[in-house]
């Protein structure tokens, strides 16, 4: 990345836990899950793509060298959850979710928290903030990751109350660590794949 980009910045390292965690952002770009990683590193993370990503040979190659797994989102299953929890216990990597599960909502969603109970480990939220078109990743604008403090989630039962409560500390947390590296900060996503989206039922 910086052979690609070259003014990369990682801001907040300092939050990081020193054992595994699950590291959660904003979906902004198809790219943030790599920036997080590298921001996050020398910790490795593994992280959940889109099944049809992995139909692509070449593109499937560089998703399991990174960790990552497939997931229907269309009927996600039990794996979605045991999955992570899994690489977070036998092969101490961090895991990374976009809790939105889409670039172009804000509905969080309880999966990260759960992910995040039964592996016993804490959340950190991060937040991207750059380019959002490929060809800008080359003109050397400005790419900042910023690290938020870790959530900590309560070894008992969850209910959709306490749930709920944990989705909203991420909320808020994205929303100030975006105004700590910009105070003028304000995603704008693709219109018409958000449009698209959306009469799909994906967002709302």
């Amino acid at each position: 990345m910086l052979l690609i980009n070259g003014n990369t910045h990682y801001e907040g390292k300092e939050n990081l836990p020193d054992g595994p965690y699950v590291l959660v952002g904003p979906h902004r770009t198809w790219w943030d899950p790599v920036f997080f990683a590298l921001a996050g590193a020398p910790r490795k993370f593994g992280f959940m793509a889109k099944e049809e990503l992995f139909n692509n040979w070449f593109i499937r190659w560089i998703l399991v060298h990174m960790h990552a797994f497939p997931v229907d989102r269309a009927n996600p299953g039990p794996s979605v959850i045991k999955a992570p929890v899994r690489m977070i216990k036998n092969d101490d990597l961090g895991i990374i979710v976009f809790p939105s599960g889409s670039r172009y909502s804000n509905d969080l969603k309880g999966g990260a928290t759960l992910i995040a109970k039964l592996a016993k480990v804490p959340i950190v939220p991060a937040v991207y903030q750059g380019p959002l078109k490929f060809s800008q990743l080359f003109l050397r604008r400005r790419i900042t990751v910023r690290f938020g403090e870790p959530i900590a989630v309560p070894t008992g039962k969850l209910d959709d109350a306490a749930m709920a409560q944990i989705g909203e500390q991420m909320q808020h947390a994205f929303d100030a660590i975006d105004k700590q590296i910009d105070p003028n900060f304000k995603y704008i996503p693709n219109e018409e794949k958000y449009l698209a989206e959306k009469n799909q039922g994906k967002v709302k």
